[in-house]
């Protein structure tokens, strides 16, 4: 048996023998209960130490209710006890109830309130999103003259940058932030990653270079951070200086790193950390995350290596709901309609309750519908996910379904989803109608989308672009008046087309070149092998159809 061995024989060593049981030889629920029967037996049960560790390990091995009981029955709990109430309802998921424990101990115990009852209040406000509630406990941190303790700051800068609303929070945060006498690495982490999440990339940074002592969450929060906000190319050359410095990183940070060679298409740097990941992980049976799995999952797809994904995706034991919508939605990318088909088919012969198609799944789906031409499969998946599945279809599913009607050629029906959509249609629901009318020629209809879009208050980034759609159906249809009166009227509007931009890497450096840019010092040769193309491509039959922009 767990306690069937010679015990102290007085007093203070009993409790000491049972106290150091509690904190490194209890392992299981009946174990505790058996020290804990001892404590009551041997007439312990108002030695607060042994209480308190009681409490906590009773909320640890989540048998909380056990925990309240003994609580309850204790005529006068010390701030400690009390303490480990507060945050027992904070582990169970129920910080609002901490915080009404705490009212009452406020105001009717003699035991006060001490840094650990206020650095458990601010986590659980932190963690339940309760902003009201976490300032009015800061308002009584200020009374109270705990203000300028460590953790309970360090709580409440982590509470304002995941609580308070954006660049306020942040703001928020600084200030208490600044008026810490000792700050850290986890304060700063906590400061860096606020910056992020309002869209502050430039502040992150500058919180980054000035960090006294950076760790590898720093790096991946930058790296993560830089990804998230567009800025995937100064991702990649944080992760290059991480490197160099020699921080160890970790799975966490190849996330973020794949992610930016998923954007950039740097299937170079990709591939090294598919075969790192294989020496240090997978071949010497160290367990990888399910994250990076699909991270190189969606790095492959969007590198055009489809082969290479699935064999990533087919060779995962556990696969995540993010697992099968990566592949599916690569598949769709790339014109695989029937294999994105197949996977979402096999998804759903082995979904349980942990892994079942989302919003995000079926618009893999219909996507891999439309770029297939499968017109019948995709009106019957759309049918299903509302019918079946529960899921209340997003613009961006409507734009799916309107695209798949445009491409086949069914304008009609394809406008009627545009008036039938429970929410007012974006440029892009329009796009997808008035590429339609595009291919087939469609000019009436192009007319009236066109208007209909300019008086529905398209964004002006996107105008010009439609207008150059418009401007290329009346070309095809040789309808020349009309292309210079759509031309004449974007000079008028002072409307131009952004110039498209694309990334190409060579030698493992990643290029950018902007549409008409000349300014690369090989433009002359570049050019060259375009016409080249041109003409290459002429002559086995390629007709342009775009008019030029302007």
């Amino acid at each position: 048996m767990f306690l069937e061995e010679s015990l102290p024989p007085s007093s203070r060593q009993l409790q000491q023998h049972l106290f150091c049981l509690l904190q490194s030889r209890c392992k299981s629920i009946k174990h505790l209960a058996q020290i804990h029967a001892h404590i009551t037996t041997n007439g312990f049960s108002n030695k607060n130490f042994l209480l308190v560790k009681l409490l906590s390990l009773y909320t640890s091995f989540n048998n909380f209710p056990t925990a309240q009981q003994m609580f309850d029955q204790m005529p006068s709990p010390s701030s400690a006890l009390w303490n480990q109430i507060i945050r027992g309802y904070q582990i169970n998921g129920n910080p609002r109830r901490s915080v009404e424990v705490f009212n009452i101990m406020e105001r009717g115990s003699p035991s006060p309130p001490d840094e650990h009852t206020y650095t458990f209040l601010v986590n659980g406000c932190a963690k339940g999103g309760l902003l009201g509630e976490g300032m009015q406990v800061h308002g009584k941190v200020l009374k109270s003259g705990f203000s300028s303790n460590v953790y309970v700051q360090s709580s409440l800068v982590d509470f304002y940058v995941k609580n308070g609303g954006g660049r306020d929070g942040v703001a928020n945060a600084k200030k208490v932030f600044d008026e810490m006498p000792e700050r850290s690495v986890v304060t700063w982490n906590s400061l860096l990653l606020g910056s992020f999440r309002c869209g502050d990339v430039d502040g992150a940074r500058a919180i980054f270079e000035v960090m006294p002592g950076r760790n590898v969450v720093s790096w991946t929060t930058m790296i993560s951070g830089c990804t998230q906000n567009g800025r995937s190319k100064e991702a990649l050359i944080l992760f290059r200086q991480m490197q160099h410095e020699n921080v160890e990183f970790d799975q966490v940070t190849l996330v973020g790193v794949l992610s930016a060679c998923a954007e950039l298409g740097d299937l170079h740097l990709g591939k090294w950390i598919h075969s790192y990941v294989f020496e240090h992980f997978t071949f010497s049976k160290k367990p990888v995350l399910v994250t990076l799995k699909n991270s190189l999952i969606h790095m492959y797809a969007s590198c055009g290596e489809i082969d290479a994904a699935y064999a990533v995706f087919k060779g995962m034991e556990k696969k995540t709901a993010v697992s099968w919508t990566s592949m599916i939605t690569g598949f769709a990318k790339h014109g695989y309609g029937n294999e994105a088909l197949s996977v979402f088919q096999w998804m759903q012969s082995v979904s349980s309750r942990d892994v079942k198609p989302d919003e995000i799944t079926f618009l893999g789906v219909l996507c891999a519908c439309s770029h297939a031409g499968y017109v019948n499969e995709g009106r019957r998946y759309f049918k299903a996910m509302v019918e079946d599945w529960g899921i209340k279809p997003r613009i961006e599913h409507f734009g799916c379904m309107v695209d798949l009607l445009s491409r086949a050629g069914l304008l009609d029906e394809a406008h009627e989803v545009v008036r039938s959509m429970p929410m007012k249609p974006n440029d892009v629901v329009w796009g997808a109608l008035l590429g339609g009318c595009r291919v087939h020629k469609s000019v009436e209809l192009a007319s009236d989308v066109t208007e209909l879009m300019m008086s529905d208050g398209v964004r002006p980034e996107r105008a010009a672009g439609y207008f150059v759609l418009l401007s290329n159906v009346y070309a095809a249809a040789k309808k020349w008046e009309d292309v210079v009166a759509v031309r004449r009227r974007m000079l008028e509007g002072k409307t131009r087309k952004p110039p498209g931009r694309s990334w190409i890497q060579v030698e493992g450096s990643i290029y950018e070149f902007v549409a008409g840019d000349r300014s690369h010092e090989m433009a002359c040769l570049i050019y060259d092998v375009l016409d080249d193309i041109t003409r290459e491509a002429r002559f086995h039959g390629y007709i342009p159809f775009c008019v030029d922009e302007i």
